[in-house]
């Protein structure tokens, strides 16, 4: 085998791993910390932490990993989510909001050094000159992991209500431990490392597409976030009387649809325009699309639609038209992005997506608390409405990609 190919299909799995974990402790603090009485917004805070230390480390990570490493960089981060999962196993005294809070503060630094880690690492082991193998290979990456996360969400709720909070925190780290160590057993040394010392005043791009690409990326995932993350768990929990069980599978499912949706991207969007590669009118049309269905969602309970079917249909068509939108960003900023300054481009691309993540959770708590989903759902649609606004400035890549 290719050792480019096996280097990947290793950090794919470390990848796939760590994002079964992720999952699974999201869905364990939303349904546990909201059983216990915590407040819709209360739940939201508990994520303050992991969302804006996920912004701090896109920013440092980028350029961290362009001097000692990807694969370092992204070792660290799976040591660091065992810290955060063993962290929460102690008794309910000691789960104050602060103390919940670091932990999760841990988790977003772990999640975003693993995934800036392991996004950047496809560019450095594909190499220069093969935009249409990068494409598949990035789109595999990012729909297998939302695909797994879903999973994480089915394996956090179910060994939530199967063998409580503590011993699935206890499983979850002792498997993530297992396979880092695997893992950096198997992986070379300084994959994506800069021959010189970058400074890190050159994290920040000078790439006029890069910069309107981030903040694009921002409003997109702060769109999704806005109604997923707090209001959607909670509404179907608490109004429709769905049980831990089934909100957990429903919301797994969802997500493992996306992330199919978003591997089969390449040839959805070679269908859709001609043949040709993404571009930035790519990511214009998408986001129009995109717009449309929180804002029909929200019309549609609002005129006391069956709430049930509206919301598992427009989940649905949502779920196809964001993993288009994000498979295209998640293209265009590795295509964007100069070879030798990989891990910091995307460093700085993902400090803006964990940016809208920040924005998203905290809105998703608040809005629901005072105006229930529909209001999540309008500041939803007008988030992508930014996103598609700030896609005008979008170009095309320097280098198209030759489809075969």
């Amino acid at each position: 085998m290719d050792s480019g190919l096996r280097n990947y299909l290793i950090v794919t799995a470390g990848y796939w791993s760590f994002t079964i974990t992720d999952g699974a402790i999201r869905m364990l603090v939303v349904l546990y910390f909201h059983q216990l009485g915590y407040s819709p917004f209360e739940v939201a805070m508990l994520f303050l932490f992991y969302e804006f230390f996920g912004v701090v480390t896109n920013l440092i990570g980028g350029w961290l990993g362009a001097r000692i490493g990807l694969n370092l960089t992204m070792h660290i981060g799976m040591g660091l989510q065992v810290i955060a999962l063993l962290m929460l196993t102690v008794p309910d005294a000691w789960l104050t909001v602060f103390y919940v809070m670091v932990a999760q503060a841990l988790s977003g630094i772990a999640k975003d050094l693993n995934k800036m880690s392991a996004k950047a690492s496809v560019k450095a082991l594909v190499g220069e000159g093969a935009e249409s193998t990068l494409f598949k290979y990035v789109a595999v990456l990012t729909g297998s992991k939302n695909a797994l996360k879903g999973a994480g969400f089915f394996i956090g709720a179910a060994l939530l209500e199967w063998i409580g909070f503590r011993d699935t925190l206890y499983v979850l780290a002792a498997v993530l431990f297992v396979v880092l160590v695997i893992t950096a057993l198997l992986l070379p040394t300084g994959v994506g490392k800069m021959k010189s010392k970058p400074k890190f005043t050159q994290v920040f791009s000078a790439r006029p597409a890069i910069n309107w690409l981030s903040a694009a990326r921002f409003f997109l995932f702060g769109a999704r976030d806005v109604w997923f993350v707090v209001g959607l768990p909670v509404y179907l929990y608490s109004v429709l009387n769905w049980s831990f069980t089934q909100v957990g599978s429903f919301l797994a499912l969802w997500v493992i649809g996306y992330g199919m949706v978003q591997a089969a991207s390449p040839k959805l969007v070679r269908r859709s325009h001609g043949g040709k590669g993404p571009d930035g009118a790519t990511a214009r049309h998408w986001a129009v699309l995109l717009a449309l269905l929180p804002a029909g969602i929200a019309i549609a309970i609002t005129r006391d639609w069956n709430t049930e079917w509206v919301l598992v249909g427009g989940l649905v068509v949502f779920a196809v038209v964001f993993a288009i939108n994000s498979a295209v960003h998640s293209y265009l900023i590795l295509a964007y992005a100069d070879f030798d300054k990989v891990a910091m481009n995307v460093g700085f691309y993902y400090m803006a997506n964990a940016g809208g993540r920040l924005a998203g959770t905290v809105l998703s708590g608040w809005v629901y608390q005072a105006y229930g989903l529909e209001g999540c759902l309008w500041w939803s649609a007008a988030f992508v409405v930014a996103a598609a606004l700030l896609s005008l400035k979008l170009p095309s890549p320097a280098v198209k990609p030759a489809y075969r």
